[in-house]
């Protein structure tokens, strides 16, 4: 039987929410926005009529009000768009179980098995989730409908807000092939700026290159972005509680001031690297590779990597790795705006750590004392919250550290 796979936008997600709560603002430019006192001064999300006056996604506030002076800021609610993400998506499981979704705001469901209690008409269906989502939740779905993952994508970002688009095996050409090769999923940036250099610039001329070729040009990638263009997506939609497998976990974050002093840079990473394993440690997860990313005042992004000896779930490890890494990318006093530490080539088996020999060497020991040390401060932000406890840091070194 084909696949019928809906991908379900919410328009304007953040910002349709705030307009729950503020119905006098509707016919007018609304963003929502970080706060400038605390360095997020960039838009997060703005209505339809921001968009018309050239208001984009992750532009600065002044960026944004010298496009639209009478652009009304409003403050973001995360919780509350959680709160609407999850009752739109219980919506989406009356309909199927079979509901991936990909971001806060968006979701695929694969209707296959499902559509015959529901008229068994596709774009009918799309139009009722629609209807049900405008007057149960005052918010607004733009739905694609489609024969695989990637095309039922398109058919949402296709027409918006408010609409349907139905991209089937008649007209799936007609409606892919011209659209730019940026609005195919995956294709970034980067891979436009290389695509670009051969002359690739629609969807359908991305189709017709030659396999090989783009495999030759991207690796993996080029070879899954060939079978997009044509196709050939055959991805099943993933219900939430079968997540794939984590590739990373990382945590980042802008200073309220700029750090330009080594002791400053430490406390950060000191910070991020125990967020870091904290939550590596509650998902039982391992990793083998660490990775620092800075971004100077002047927006300036370095980014540094580095391969473990073992994988590892100790703070130590990773701080130690990250320091390793901010070492060789800056030199102090340079401004750091932004520090980001993560945990590369995570594993979730147990059997990947590298077992300790109680009569081994010292490093040995020293790890050893070390887990009963992290296990005992994670057990303690169990019974008593995330923040009674943390390392802290003195010179080069955290305390409760003997290397």
């Amino acid at each position: 039987m084909e696949r019928v796979i809906l991908h379900c936008d919410l328009n304007s997600f953040f910002a349709s929410v705030e307009l729950l709560s503020h119905p006098e603002l509707q016919d007018l430019p609304v963003a929502v926005s970080g706060d400038p006192a605390a360095r997020h001064g960039i838009i997060l999300a703005k209505n339809e009529h921001a968009k018309r006056a050239g208001v984009q996604t992750a532009e600065t506030i002044w960026q944004a009000k010298k496009k639209c002076p009478s652009l009304v800021l409003l403050p973001p609610h995360h919780g509350l768009y959680g709160q609407y993400s999850r009752l739109v998506n219980e919506i989406y499981g009356q309909y199927t179980d079979l509901v991936e979704p990909f971001g806060i705001d968006e979701s695929w469901l694969d209707i296959t098995g499902s559509m015959h209690l529901f008229g068994g008409d596709p774009r009918a269906i799309a139009d009722g989730l629609r209807q049900r989502i405008r007057q149960e939740l005052g918010l607004t779905i733009s739905v694609g409908v489609s024969f695989n993952k990637v095309f039922a994508k398109l058919g949402s970002d296709y027409k918006k807000p408010d609409a349907t688009t139905v991209i089937s095996r008649e007209n799936w050409q007609e409606i892919v092939w011209p659209l730019p090769v940026g609005d195919l999923l995956f294709v970034g940036k980067s891979a436009q700026k290389v695509l670009r250099q051969y002359g690739v610039e629609t969807i359908g001329q991305l189709a017709a290159c030659r396999r090989e070729m783009l495999r030759t040009l991207m690796g993996k990638m080029g070879s899954q972005l060939h079978d997009y263009a044509n196709g050939l997506d055959h991805s099943p939609v993933r219900p939430q509680h079968q997540r794939e497998q984590v590739k990373s976990v990382g945590n980042g974050t802008t200073f309220p001031q700029n750090l330009t002093r080594w002791d400053e840079v430490r406390t950060g990473l000191s910070l991020l690297a125990d967020s870091v394993v904290d939550r590596m440690r509650r998902q039982g997860l391992y990793c083998g590779g660490v990775a620092v990313t800075i971004r100077t005042a002047n927006f300036k992004t370095i980014s540094r990597q580095k391969r473990l000896a073992a994988p590892t779930h100790l703070m130590k490890d990773v701080y130690h790795a990250a320091v390793e890494l901010t070492e060789q990318a800056w030199k102090a006093p340079e401004p750091i705006r932004m520090l980001t530490v993560t945990a590369l080539y995570i594993t979730d088996s147990a059997d990947a750590y590298e077992q300790m020999d109680l009569l081994g060497g010292a490093q040995q020991k020293q790890d050893l004392r070390q887990e009963k040390i992290e296990d005992a401060m994670e057990e303690i932000r169990r019974k008593y919250g995330a923040n009674a406890i943390s390392f802290g840091v003195t010179g080069e070194k955290n305390v409760g550290w003997d290397d």
